[in-house]
């Protein structure tokens, strides 16, 4: 079973990615996102992509310009995430075999992404848009896109997401915060997981 949640490791360090990396992956989460505006971001992500690039989708998040995109291509990421919605970067993305997950919150800013090539649309802040807001929104979007809610979203209201539609999580805060210990990330990993699976299986 493919677990559609991201892991955003925010203000994550060099020394503590691969540690953290392997209980997330052994609790069944695979997507793992180092936003830019952690220490050191680029030089994490590659040593993340070393590391565990073969058993993850690494990648970055809070990507805002095409330039940060052809670097992370280098090494060899995966993926990239944005608070926003940038065609640009999108293309850019895409262009260097990357999955795309913008960041958006209307209907406008949902159908542009998915023109410039998105894979998926990050709903952020997803306690702005609500459960309500995410089923007026999937009911016209196209069948199959994949949404994933950010900000606000945890085990305790995982089934009230799925039954307005959401493909899957983001999950920051609730998940890893600086000074965590791997120990800690894989207690709240275990728990998301479980949570995830009780609704989704």
């Amino acid at each position: 079973m493919t677990r559609e949640i991201i892991a955003i490791l925010r203000g994550i360090r060099g020394h503590e990615i691969c540690d953290i990396a392997d209980v997330l992956i052994d609790a069944g989460i695979t997507k793992i996102e180092v936003p830019l505006n952690s220490p050191d971001p680029f030089a994490t992500i590659a040593r993340l992509v070393s590391h565990a690039g073969d058993r993850a989708v690494v990648g970055a998040g809070t990507v805002l310009d095409t330039g940060a995109v052809a670097h992370l291509a280098k090494f060899g990421a995966q993926m990239v995430v944005s608070p926003d919605t940038c065609a640009e970067v999108i293309r850019a993305t895409k262009a260097a075999g990357m999955l795309s997950y913008p960041g958006v919150m209307t209907p406008t800013e949902c159908f542009a992404a998915l023109r410039a090539g998105a894979d998926g649309i990050k709903l952020f802040p997803a306690f702005k848009m609500g459960l309500d807001g995410l089923a007026a929104v999937k009911s016209v979007l196209p069948a199959g896109t994949k949404t994933y809610a950010v900000g606000g979203v945890g085990p305790a209201n995982f089934a009230d997401w799925q039954a307005a539609g959401i493909t899957g999580f983001g999950i920051g805060s609730g998940l890893y915060k600086p000074g965590f210990s791997a120990e800690d990330v894989k207690t709240r990993a275990d728990d998301i997981v479980a949570a995830y699976d009780a609704v989704f299986s």
